[in-house]
């Protein structure tokens, strides 16, 4: 029985003290498929695959390259991205929301593709070829690069509302997207920790 979603609440110990160290780091302009911009430098969080692995009931281990996982990311209300509905390449993934709570809105929302039918990509060969698709590939190209900023062909499945020091853990293969960035700097925006694992198994 697969686990889709995992919200924790009141993750980190001090997460006032987690936000001011993400206030202080880079946050360089960015010409990036999605609105906002990742900090330049990680934020370490001792033990963190190990301790998500005892949520999520199975050995994570951090990616190699490990993407934007450790990285923080700031979204205002006027950035702008060329993609918005997506996947990662991941095994899990997770937000931690670092916004202040009187900031706090929207959240992490889910969506069903409206012309295939489906809430996540597909993960077998089967799967892709029940859909239509020859490769993972020409999947990503139908419906990620036509569809991801067209909001006719998503219907919203539901949202993980954002609050302060509370994380989400996702399969990556939903079709999901970050909710609406908001505020006008960094101390009342979007803020968020982000976090990417591959699979511990061997």
């Amino acid at each position: 029985m697969p686990t889709s979603i995992i919200v924790v609440d009141d993750f980190l110990q001090d997460p006032v003290g987690f936000r001011d160290a993400a206030l202080k780091l880079t946050y360089p302009p960015q010409e990036g498929s999605f609105p906002g911009r990742n900090s330049l430098e990680r934020l370490p969080l001792d033990g963190l695959p190990e301790f998500v692995s005892t949520i999520v009931g199975e050995p994570l281990a951090l990616m190699t390259p490990p993407q934007s996982h450790g990285k923080c990311r700031i979204t205002l209300a006027n950035d702008q991205g060329k993609a918005r509905v997506h996947t990662d390449p991941s095994h899990w993934s997770g937000v931690l929301y670092l916004s202040r709570p009187e900031d706090c809105r929207g959240g992490t929302d889910f969506y069903r593709h409206r012309r295939t039918n489906t809430d996540r990509r597909p993960l077998t060969h089967e799967e892709l070829a029940a859909m239509g698709y020859a490769s993972s590939a020409e999947m990503h190209r139908d419906i990620i690069e036509k569809d991801s900023n067209d909001d006719s062909q998503w219907e919203l499945s539901m949202t993980v509302p954002m609050r302060f020091n509370r994380l989400v853990l996702l399969r990556p293969w939903l079709w999901h997207t970050a909710g609406n960035g908001f505020g006008d700097s960094l101390e009342n925006g979007r803020l968020v920790y982000l976090m990417f694992f591959g699979s511990g198994r061997r």
